[in-house]
């Protein structure tokens, strides 16, 4: 193996640990057993939110330069602390971060000690946490180069033992096909993958570099192959977790995700299987948390010149973190989705034209009110999911194409960007344009 080729395995690994973790196991199973036999689609639809979408999150940060801010201050100085903090605090103690440790005691702690209650094992999980995002060690990469071979390898068993033994046949869904491709694309959202995608791209490209990889044209062939590679692990595994719910046996949508996984790795590979996967998901939550403690440290730190220490706000978000988490993996997942309807809308409007127009239009003006389009049919999302809305003006909304099936930011995106592109022209945008 040449050093090209153990780097590229080397940041895809990496890039996969920091991907795959809470939402992205529990979440999949959970859509199967709603969907019934329509497996494909809904695959498809998860994979274009959980995978491809962060693809090109990496993709965009690459473009762009070395880092989230890079990107952003090529549209507006404003959108990288204002967008930056939003996607920061979901991807950290609002939602990601709890989700891990509640992860860790629902799949990986209660199975085996029916009797534990969720505050110590968070309380457990945030102190290390804190200890080894205070003080790096070598642990944690000792702990995602070990532990990310053998969580792929024990999923692909399950997921082919499964397929090759279904625990049953396809059972009636009262979604449509339409119906079952929105559901695998807003379940994407859960996975946050896409908001992480612009942070983690900075971490990536950093180690890219540091392992001689300075210039755009090498720095961007290991990136895209490394992320290629973690996208193709992701797509088997979500692919095949969808196949096993839907195949499970399970109909009833009142059983706990975390319950649900249980379930299909126990009636899979037994007790034995069960124990495995419980402590590798419990080792990669820890992971997870740690890249993303550290990630929510470095960037608020930042973001205040050094006002705010990295210490303090480490300290601060892994104990707001350990308080969320106690209240379990399904009310956050039911917390995160009117927040993710807004967020993320916004953050795809931003991936999409700055990787296949950032190279042609340098004006900044019609990516800002493609932002803005996105930004306004967000709100009516999240007073939709506040139940804010009223029938008359829902009926109206419905007007908009794509609105019901949770895309209606894509057409007025588009048709603002094209249209102020058409109007400002490709090039550099005067002063007055926009302030």
């Amino acid at each position: 193996m040449n050093k090209k080729t153990g780097d590229i395995l080397t940041i895809g690994f990496a890039l996969f640990a920091m991907f795959f973790g809470a939402g992205n196991l529990l979440l999949p199973p959970y859509i199967g057993i709603q969907i019934g036999d329509h497996v494909w689609v809904t695959i498809l639809a998860f994979g274009l939110t959980g995978i491809l979408l962060p693809f090109l999150g990496i993709l965009s940060v690459v473009n762009a330069g070395d880092k989230f801010e890079d990107l952003a201050a090529k549209i507006h100085p404003l959108l990288s602390p204002i967008l930056g903090t939003i996607i920061m605090l979901c991807i950290g103690p609002l939602i990601a971060i709890p989700r891990t440790a509640a992860t860790t005691y629902e799949v990986g702690v209660l199975p085996s000690f029916p009797a534990s209650g969720p505050i110590l094992t968070s309380v457990i999980f945030f102190v290390v946490t804190w200890l080894l995002t205070i003080r790096p060690s070598r642990v944690v990469d000792i702990i995602g180069n070990i532990l990310t071979p053998l969580l792929i390898v024990l999923l692909i068993i399950l997921i082919l033992t499964g397929i090759l033994s279904p625990t049953d046949s396809y059972k009636d869904s009262a979604l449509s096909s339409g119906q079952s491709f929105t559901l695998g694309f807003i379940d994407g959202y859960q996975t946050l993958d896409v908001l992480a995608s612009v942070i983690f791209a900075g971490i990536i490209i950093t180690a890219a570099k540091v392992k001689g990889y300075q210039n755009a044209r090498s720095k961007m062939q290991v990136v895209i192959t490394a992320g290629a590679l973690s996208s193709s692990f992701l797509f088997i595994i979500y692919g095949g977790l969808i196949y096993l719910g839907a195949t499970s046996g399970i109909s009833g949508t009142s059983i706990k995700r975390s319950e649900l996984l249980m379930q299909i790795s126990n009636s899979i590979l037994g007790p034995y299987g069960n124990i495995g996967i419980a402590i590798s998901i419990a080792l990669a939550c820890l992971t997870t948390s740690i890249a993303l403690v550290t990630a929510f440290g470095t960037f608020f730190s930042s973001l205040s010149n050094g006002k705010l220490g990295y210490k303090l706000l480490v300290t601060l978000c892994c104990a707001a973190s350990c308080v969320l988490s106690i209240t379990g993996v399904d009310n956050i997942i039911t917390f995160a989705y009117p927040i993710l309807s807004f967020v993320y809308p916004i953050t795809i409007t931003l991936v999409l034209y700055s990787v296949f127009f950032g190279s042609i239009v340098k004006n900044r003006t019609p990516y800002i009110y493609a932002l803005l389009a996105s930004t306004v049919i967000a709100i009516f999302y999240l007073l939709k999911h506040f139940s804010l809305l009223s029938e008359n003006i829902l009926e109206v909304l419905n007007y908009i194409p794509l609105f019901e099936y949770e895309l209606g930011w894509v057409i007025p995106s588009a048709i603002c960007f094209f249209g102020t592109w058409a109007i400002a022209g490709s090039g550099k945008q005067q002063q007055q344009i926009i302030c």
